[in-house]
């Protein structure tokens, strides 16, 4: 929370409205963001299935956004530590991704559909630092990691039911009906960020710089600091392997289920979403307890040995029934490092001024990663078949593994360090 000085009570309460009421539209702003972040996500694939593309082609547009997001995020980084202007970019991001969804309903040519892409990628770039910034600097360092696995379930909650809501919607309405909700999610979104005070945002806590501490900015950290940052940069490449094996398998399982003919297109992909979700909410609610008693290296240890099993039974059984395994993994994956990895970095750069830039310089690596997999996913597939595919993704989670496991030292000093 913000550090006051409490000159009456009356200042005292009003401080304390304020922060709740900060607090309380954060974790609304998660919940309706979540389903803004990804547009329309997993039903992408079945829906330009149901237009005629085929497995490569879905997985080189995906990756064509994937790699925009990617190069996005560090400049969108640096933008955010630098602005005052936070509440104003989420609604620009949501505005975004709600245009491209609209154009994606209105065109499924090549050229539409890698433009909607690209302007949901560029929007999501910004909506992670985003809201690490922004919660910084309402609750500081020393709330960070609890509010951020509050935060994390919210986000978790809002996608869960938005999976739902769409896999009824159209199941019941068609595929189409899924757009719509995206721009209701996306509105409630915009009214969400509006209700937070702009007065409870420290900005400069918001970039790591707490208690009147100053950054020149002539002498700010650039990106070469970064490139010297060695724990940094083995979360940085141990993330890159993990999501190059991890971001292809959720579409690419509702394919292989839809197309063998034993799931409906909407109702089994959003199943798939549910599932995952469910498990992320009480997996983030755990993380930022597990975080406080044995460190962040254990918890990212777990996380990243969740995808090869989860690799293996993807590729041995494409039916209905596997998507409960194939995605309670996805949960417990996911769920540890949507809360371990933005607090980690959090932790490491603190008092750097530049927090912001190095969650970019993280997801510049996941993007590398996340935006390779659907291609690498689609093609093999289309090639020689789901269950290679997904036991070739599972395979890079073992270099995360053996990565993470031989610089244990490093890691666990940089964990032990003083925020």
């Amino acid at each position: 929370m913000t550090h006051t000085a409490v000159a009456s009570p009356k200042t005292g309460n009003s401080q304390g409205i304020l922060s709740n009421r900060a607090l309380f539209s954060l974790c609304a702003l998660n919940f309706f963001m979540a389903d803004v972040q990804a547009g329309i996500g997993p039903f992408l694939g079945v829906f330009l299935q149901r237009h005629g593309w085929q497995t490569g082609p879905i997985g080189s547009v995906m990756t064509a956004g994937g790699i925009v997001g990617m190069l996005a995020t560090v400049p969108a980084g640096a933008l955010i530590d630098q602005t005052t202007k936070k509440r104003l970019f989420v609604i620009i991001a949501a505005l975004c991704t709600i245009s491209a969804s609209l154009l994606l309903l209105s065109s499924q040519s090549t050229l539409v559909v890698t433009l909607s892409q690209l302007t949901t990628a560029l929007a999501g770039a910004g909506i992670g630092p985003l809201m690490a910034g922004m919660t910084l600097g309402i609750v500081r360092q020393k709330g960070f990691n609890a509010q951020i696995g509050r935060n994390q379930a919210w986000n978790h909650a809002g996608n869960m039911v938005g999976a739902g809501l769409s896999g009824w919607l159209g199941w019941t309405f068609g595929l189409t009906a899924i757009f719509f909700l995206e721009v209701t999610f996306g509105l409630l979104a915009i009214a969400a960020v509006l209700l937070i005070p702009e007065k409870s945002i420290d900005h400069q806590a918001a970039r790591g710089l707490e208690d009147g501490e100053s950054h020149d900015a002539g002498k700010a950290e650039n990106i070469k600091s970064f490139l010297r940052h060695k724990p940094l940069l083995i979360l940085a490449a141990c993330l890159c392997f993990f999501h190059l094996g991890n971001a292809a398998m959720l579409p690419l399982y509702g394919m292989a289920v839809v197309s063998a003919g034993k799931g409906n297109p909407a109702m089994f992909t959003a199943m798939t979403v549910v599932v995952a979700q469910a498990v992320m909410i009480g997996v983030s609610l755990l993380a930022m307890r597990f975080v406080a008693t044995r460190g962040y290296w254990i918890v990212l240890l777990i996380s990243f040995a969740a995808l090869p099993l989860r690799g293996v039974i993807a590729g041995t059984f494409i039916e209905h029934w596997g998507v409960w395994p194939v995605q309670f993994l996805d949960g417990i994956g996911a769920g540890l490092q949507s809360v371990a990895v933005p607090g980690l970095v959090a932790r490491l750069l603190n008092g750097t001024g530049r927090v912001n830039v190095g969650q970019g310089v993280v997801m510049t690596a996941q993007g590398i990663g996340a935006s390779l997999s659907p291609a690498l996913g689609g093609w093999l597939a289309e090639d020689l078949g789901y269950s290679t595919a997904f036991y070739t993704l599972g395979c890079f989670a073992i270099l995360s593994l053996g990565l993470w496991v031989s610089f244990a030292s490093v890691m666990r000093s940089a964990d032990r360090s003083p925020a």
